[in-house]
């Protein structure tokens, strides 16, 4: 059973479409009264379920289009774990955060479209476009300036590590872009009326979970190769 918002208040306009309907049966049917009633609040339902995606807060827009571009390096990094010759956990959890970073991103296309809202392209590698499909794996302008996110340098010393070199420098890296986003969520937050849409909230809300768990592995295992553990 669909159990989400939408599902409980489209659940109580039907349950209240049938008990008026069985009240009515037990009486000589109103005036007016024709078989279309149900179908008419489905109708209106629908309606105002539309217009409420269409009445969409500018922070929420700003950070699912800005989220997209966090994720898509995230894929960028984490697809070269294997190529580079990490070790078996740090493949593990690369492997981990392309499947968790590629559904998110799929969502927030989603939402975004729903609310006809540009909506940027990501292809498997990570690879980053614009919404009129203009090439942005460069990083530069408002994406390069997100929280977290590497520079050009960065990501080409990351590409360029092999061996256990990379698995430093991946979890180094990592930890500082999933900081950043964590940072995001909390400015998202911070903001009057923003967050409001129970899918921009739940979206954040387990990219800051998920991130902050994962920030915590990722340092346990740098701490465990740098010897610096306690």
């Amino acid at each position: 059973m669909d159990m989400s918002p939408r599902g409980r208040t489209a659940a109580a306009l039907l349950l209240g479409a049938f008990t008026l309907a069985g009240c009515r049966s037990a009486g000589a049917p109103p005036p007016g009264a024709g078989s279309g009633s149900l179908a008419e609040l489905e109708a209106l339902y629908q309606a105002r379920m539309d217009s409420t995606r269409l009445s969409v807060h500018p922070a929420d827009v700003a950070f699912m289009t800005g989220m997209i571009g966090h994720h898509a390096q995230a894929l960028v990094m984490s697809a070269w774990a294997p190529v580079n010759g990490a070790n078996e956990s740090v493949q593990t959890l690369a492997a981990r955060i392309i499947n968790a970073q590629k559904d998110e991103i799929g969502l927030m296309q989603r939402w975004l479209g729903e609310r006809e809202q540009p909506v940027p392209q990501v292809d498997p590698s990570g690879r980053m476009a614009d919404a009129g499909g203009h090439d942005m794996q460069g990083m530069h302008g408002d994406h390069a300036m997100m929280p977290g996110m590497l520079s050009q340098a960065q990501l080409d010393e990351l590409e360029q590590a092999r061996g256990s070199a990379f698995d430093r420098l991946f979890l180094t890296y990592m930890i500082q872009h999933h900081k950043g986003a964590i940072t995001m969520v909390h400015d998202l937050f911070e903001q009057d009326g923003a967050a409001q849409d129970d899918f921009v909230f739940k979206l954040a809300s387990d990219i800051q979970v998920d991130q902050t768990t994962e920030v915590a592995r990722m340092q346990r295992m740098l701490d465990a190769m740098t010897g610096t553990g306690s």
